[in-house]
């Protein structure tokens, strides 16, 4: 047990440690460019190759076992756009598609 802890005390450490470094890099001076580009075009980058990967192995008369996959990306792009919240965008997406998996 003791070594569980210990280790669920190393990853919380760790894991504070990453996401304080940029704050404390940063603190005192303006990030380089490189970063300020990344930071704008690699989520969007990610959510396409995220999305392309869903359909990789589409295949046209398997279709109707693409529905839930295809529901839940254009429920997700369309609760983006009207809301522009990340967050509900990915857990309305996720849901539906789950539900779906199940349903059908």
């Amino acid at each position: 047990m003791s070594r569980l802890l210990f280790g669920i005390l190393a990853m919380t450490i760790v894991t504070v440690f990453t996401r304080a470094i940029p704050f404390i890099v940063f603190s005192k001076r303006d990030p380089p460019k490189l970063l300020i580009f990344l930071e704008a075009y690699l989520p969007p980058v990610l959510m396409t190759i995220l999305v392309l990967s869903t359909f990789k192995s589409f295949k046209i008369d398997e279709a109707y076992s693409q529905i839930p996959a295809l529901a839940g990306i254009i429920i997700s792009g369309a609760l983006h756009f009207w809301r522009r919240n990340v967050l509900l965008s990915i857990a309305g997406g996720t849901v539906l598609f789950m539900l779906l998996s199940r349903l059908l």
